[in-house]
């Protein structure tokens, strides 16, 4: 009797690290393949692109902040640092390398060594073809658990140059006006939380054999 009461609290270890490493879904994780609005929680607006590029520095396509909880043109796609590192239905962890593809130009949210129009912290683009960009596409997903889950705020850093996913509240004018800038800053703070909102999550699955790769 005493040798099965020592037994238990291993065999309960055991259950639990089972749990850890993945054998049951996480319900309320964002998934790779899922599409989603992402809501900077300080400002109230959503992360939004569209084929309207910078008139300064790159030139590329724009990514800003707009109110509207209703367009289209703020849809993005969770993909992984590279092809079959980001399984469709397997639920995001803190700390992974991911990349949001734009939904409807099919460019990677992209930041690089460029000041931003407005604030003259670091530009952040769209850019790519397809969902193919290059190594300044890709993001850390940092939040306080061991995965992202849809309820919690959470912030993405710049692999390439260590800036944070940001919004000051700067406005463009014409021919955006009323739309927020989108930039990289080096500290972790306030204007750098997001929220995943409206979207299709994929069903949250923990074997990576049942899924195609993105």
């Amino acid at each position: 009797m005493r040798g099965g009461c020592r037994l238990f609290p291993v065999l309960l270890l055991a259950l639990l690290r089972g749990l850890c490493h993945g054998r049951e879904p996480v319900p309320g994780a964002v998934t790779c393949g899922s599409v989603l609005k992402l809501l900077n929680t300080r400002h109230s607006v959503r992360l939004h692109s569209h084929e309207v590029k910078y008139g300064s520095g790159s030139g590329q396509q724009s990514v800003t902040g707009v109110e509207a909880s209703d367009d289209a043109n703020s849809y993005w796609r969770i993909r992984g640092k590279n092809d079959g590192s980001c399984q469709r239905g397997t639920p995001v962890k803190c700390g992974q390398a991911i990349r949001l593809t734009h939904v409807n130009t099919g460019k990677n949210l992209h930041t690089h060594h460029f000041p931003s129009p407005l604030s003259n912290n670091q530009e952040v683009s769209a850019f790519g073809d397809d969902g193919e960009g290059d190594d300044l596409d890709i993001w850390i997903v940092q939040c306080g658990g061991t995965y992202w889950e849809r309820e919690d705020a959470v912030r993405f850093k710049h692999v390439g140059t260590e800036v944070f996913l940001s919004i000051t509240g700067e406005q463009y004018g014409h021919p955006i006006r009323g739309q927020q800038e989108v930039h990289g800053m080096p500290t972790a703070n306030h204007h750098n939380y997001w929220k995943a909102m409206e979207g299709v999550f994929i069903k949250p699955s923990m074997d990576p054999a049942k899924h195609d790769e993105l």
